[in-house]
């Protein structure tokens, strides 16, 4: 039986969580949030989650919000699919650089389509605009050098829950004036994430 609801946004961050419901094998039901049309701020919707904003995922115990949240959320209650490293320095790890995603990086994004948050004046939005590019590729830099070393995926040999996070942000460089070929480990990887059957069905 389907106890799981995911409330996604076709070209968001919800886009990581599909992905990882689908690699753990979970029963899950989809909401489309129609963003367009403004559905994340009508009453029902805001009864889900609160911030008006996706993913959301319902659950048995309750509604969760915020990605890394529930990409630990997936991991941990689908161990068999080793979506998170088991001992305790390695998920902290992979929660640093979710962390890094979404407080820094998925940010830095947001002031080109989301200007409007931060400032009123068209003038101001669009200094914050010009800035993306510039603070993208340092992002994706950092990525680069730092968090993805030898091995295939962002926590090496194993594949987790990070790697369709990273995926899901890196689709985003294109639209931000950014080319994700000159990171070669960032660009091979998201061609490594395109083989995965559980992200071809994720993008379908």
């Amino acid at each position: 039986m389907t106890t799981l609801t995911l409330y996604y946004t076709p070209g968001t961050c919800a886009q990581a969580v599909r992905i990882a419901l689908e690699e753990a094998g979970a029963a899950y039901n989809l909401e489309r949030v129609d963003f367009a049309a403004g559905q994340q701020r009508t009453p029902e919707y805001l009864a889900v989650n609160p911030k008006g904003r996706v993913p959301a995922l319902a659950t048995p115990q309750g509604t969760l919000t915020e990605t890394p949240a529930l990409l630990a959320f997936v991991a941990q209650s689908f161990p068999a699919a080793r979506l998170a490293p088991a001992d305790a320095h390695g998920f902290a790890r992979l929660q640093e650089f979710h962390s890094y995603l979404a407080s820094t990086v998925h940010i830095a994004h947001a002031h080109r389509p989301r200007a409007s948050r931060w400032a009123d004046e068209p003038e101001a939005q669009a200094a914050m605009q010009r800035k993306v590019p510039q603070n993208m590729t340092e992002c994706f830099q950092l990525i680069e050098s730092h968090y993805l070393g030898d091995g295939p995926w962002v926590m090496g040999e194993q594949y987790t829950v990070a790697d369709g996070y990273l995926f899901t942000i890196g689709t985003w460089l294109h639209s931000d004036g950014v080319d994700i070929a000159q990171f070669p480990k960032v660009f091979a990887h998201t061609q490594r994430m395109l083989q995965r059957p559980a992200v071809q069905r994720a993008l379908a």
